[in-house]
């Protein structure tokens, strides 16, 4: 079996983050993906987080588009900050014979070294690096090979899908145009629990 681990704040999950995660059980072939909600991000602040609940189920309404594609509540469940490698290590507990993808953006692959026991991760799983930048293979490339001497790394290609959470929260509290970023399933809850309003 093949795993896919996907984390992030998710707050709240949009079009480009489903986007990323349908072309990767696609290239990686995977047979089930987990989005994997951070509770305390080790990069992130938290001011802005709306509640767990709130995350966890957007997630899920999200998830439907594909049968392939779950929600996996342990690092909101932990009361510890939520490092990658505490995550990997409970999916290979899970799934002890099955081959795991960790995903994770351009961006990180260039300071994954500065990650919490970096080369246990790489020991345990694939790291995944989706690209959506145009021209940025070399880069990656040449990085990527610095690393593989940790494990195994693969590199694939996501059309880039020009949005984040940040914008989608601002749009929100300003009263603009933000349906188009999110699945609708995902509208409907945010208008009905009147989410990121100021």
């Amino acid at each position: 079996m093949r795993i896919g681990i996907y984390g992030g704040s998710f707050n709240p999950v949009h079009n480009g983050h489903i986007h990323l995660a349908l072309t990767a059980v696609s290239e990686l072939e995977l047979d089930r993906l987990f989005f994997v909600p951070s509770k305390i991000s080790p990069h992130r602040s938290s001011d802005e987080y709306v509640s767990e609940e709130d995350r966890l189920e957007m997630l899920r309404r999200a998830c439907r588009v594909s049968d392939r594609l779950e929600v996996c509540d342990y690092e909101l469940r932990s009361d510890r900050v939520s490092y990658t490698i505490f995550t990997v290590e409970e999916f290979r507990r899970r799934f002890p014979d099955a081959e795991l993808f960790l995903l994770v953006g351009s961006d990180m692959l260039m300071i994954f070294e500065t990650w919490k026991r970096f080369g246990d991760i790489l020991r345990e799983c694939t790291l995944a690096v989706v690209s959506r930048c145009e021209g940025d293979m070399p880069e990656l490339e040449k990085k990527a090979e610095e690393l593989r001497k940790f494990g195994n790394i693969v590199i694939c290609r996501a059309e880039p899908v020009v949005v984040s959470s940040s914008d989608i929260r601002k749009k929100i509290a300003k009263k603009q145009k933000y349906s188009c970023y999110l699945d609708e399933n995902v509208v409907q809850y945010i208008r009905m629990k009147k989410l990121y309003k100021q």
